[in-house]
């Protein structure tokens, strides 16, 4: 265990990437110097100067660095006479540096163009003349689900098969795409997406946006970007109360929320799933390692359990992962009337066995923490005598809750405010799915929308893909948006959350690696 740490802490080293380009940039550089040196001896006296190697370019390049006139010095076994003057040799290096900039250029250009290209001929299918466009088939949600599913079929000819719990509506003489780009900016989410948006595709205001504005009661959303905020907090607000988690202050608002991560887990259950969320970004995938994070998940619900039971605040939690006083969350655990029976043991156990995995176990929690060295993220998780947030009343008032953060796209190696993300947004989830099961319908009406915007690198909460494939049962309706199938494997490697949608999108320039796997998503210009 202590190896594969190390090997981890490594991967912070100089990318093999630019040593290569430190290299070919000083490979091309000389070779610069050395072809200069012999045009200008050859303009300036008609043959290249003798005895001028390209080996000997770097002693010459040194030379010229301290004493840039002194050409006769720097290339000493060439004759004096055979070579040209500082002036003119400097003049065809820098031509040389010019030429090949304005041919650089030129052919970035011509790649950019000639892919912007592929990509309008993709997305623009040529139709004869004669022939219309077919009626497309548009999902929408019947009011409750069917019980059993019938077996799905494509709809290749204008005749629509019905399939369990939705209902085929054709749409004549429009493009597929702009029914379901329409479908967005006019109406309410009814069903599950998942949305593949290529980088500066304006997908916060044509999908987010929309989709938080039309809304008809309660949404959770994640987003990244303060404009989506901005943009829609002001009708939001007439809707219901708005809630606001932002431990970095990435957005400009007088009130923030502060949610205490144990909160709740005086269940044990909730204990339990909350330490899930919380470790879930950190998640290895080494087989090796499973031991080790069961171990941390043991401690970390253990202790959230303890804290909680207890009074404590959350930062005991964390100074428990760093190996201050863990025993006294044992005698919490063995003496508290509250505390669920056998845990004491449980956490007993693996602070006292196996010294490697506990400490790798302690290691791990510590990482998913260490955000709580930010002043702004510690005061978000201490609410003190504010009130905590109602999840009941929340959904019941049509409220608003935005969770913003920074984008992290390795949280392995600097987590920093995602796992508290996560674990909140897995919370009202989770929380929304089990009023769904209680309500007398079994589903939530008006719905709770989960607008979840840059989901991956945000908040990649454990039940992603089984909300994707009951939201719609359960009125949960979810956007999900994405940027690869390759950042969604990195959280989700077992449960491809795509296939467990009801609809898959694409806006912008796509792969066609990415259309390949996505035969049936629905591209959006």
């Amino acid at each position: 265990m202590a190896t594969q740490r190390t090997r981890r802490d490594g991967e912070g080293g100089v990318p093999d990437g630019l040593i290569l380009g430190v290299i070919g940039f000083l490979l091309g550089i000389t070779f610069l110097v050395w072809t200069g040196t012999g045009i200008a001896g050859l303009l300036s006296h008609g043959a290249w100067p003798a005895r001028l190697h390209f080996t000997h370019t770097p002693v010459a390049m040194r030379h010229l660095l301290t004493q840039p006139h002194d050409i006769t010095g720097a290339w000493q076994q060439s004759p004096a006479d055979a070579l040209p003057s500082w002036g003119l040799f400097w003049g065809i290096f820098i031509g040389q540096l010019m030429v090949l900039f304005v041919l650089g250029a030129f052919v970035i250009g011509a790649l950019a163009r000639y892919r912007v290209v592929r990509a309008t001929r993709r997305q623009k299918p040529v139709q004869t003349p004669a022939q219309a466009p077919a009626p497309v088939v548009v999902p929408q949600p019947r009011e409750e689900a069917e019980p059993a599913a019938q077996p799905e079929a494509e709809s290749v000819a204008q005749v629509p098969v019905e399939r369990a719990g939705v209902e085929q509506v054709p749409v004549a003489q429009a493009p597929r795409h702009q029914a379901a780009a329409a479908h967005f900016t006019e109406a309410e989410l009814t069903t599950t997406y998942v949305l593949f948006a290529a980088p500066r595709s304006d997908k916060g205001k044509r999908l987010v946006q929309p989709a938080i504005l039309n809304a008809a009661g309660a949404v959770l959303v994640t987003t990244a970007d303060p404009d989506t905020f901005h943009q829609t907090v002001g009708n939001r607000t007439k809707l219901g109360p708005v809630h606001v988690f932002d431990p970095a202050h990435l957005v400009d608002t007088p009130g923030r929320l502060r949610w205490a991560p144990h909160s709740g887990c005086e269940d044990p259950d909730s204990a339990a799933s909350r330490a899930a969320a919380l470790l879930f970004p950190l998640r290895p995938h080494a087989t090796a390692d499973t031991a080790m994070y069961d171990a941390a998940r043991t401690l970390l619900r253990c202790w959230l359990h303890a804290a909680a039971v207890d009074g404590q605040p959350f930062r005991q939690v964390h100074r428990w992962a760093g190996g201050s006083g863990a025993q006294d969350a044992v005698r919490i655990l063995r003496s508290h009337p509250k505390a669920k029976a056998g845990w004491s043991g449980e956490l007993e156990s693996i602070l006292h066995a196996h010294t490697d995995r506990r400490d790798a176990a302690q290691a791990l929690i510590h990482r998913a923490l260490e955000g709580l060295s930010s002043i702004h993220i510690r005061d978000a998780c201490n609410p003190g005598r504010n009130p905590a947030l109602d999840l009941e009343s929340f959904v019941r008032e049509r409220g608003t809750l935005y969770l913003v953060g920074e984008p992290t796209e390795d949280p392995r190696i600097h987590p920093g405010a995602m796992p508290l993300l996560t674990a909140l947004a897995s919370s009202v989830v989770e929380h929304g799915r089990r009023m769904a099961a209680r309500s007398p319908a079994g589903r939530l009406d008006p719905p709770l929308t989960l607008v979840l915007d840059d989901i991956a690198a945000l908040a990649p909460i454990p039940c992603l893909p089984d909300a994707l494939a009951t939201g719609t049962a359960l009125g949960l309706p979810a956007l999900a948006v994405l940027r690869s199938p390759e950042q969604s494997r990195a959280h989700w490697p077992d449960a491809a959350p795509w296939n467990r949608a009801d609809a898959r999108l694409v806006l912008g320039p796509a792969a066609p690696a990415l259309l390949d796997e996505l035969p049936d998503a629905i591209r959006l210009a």
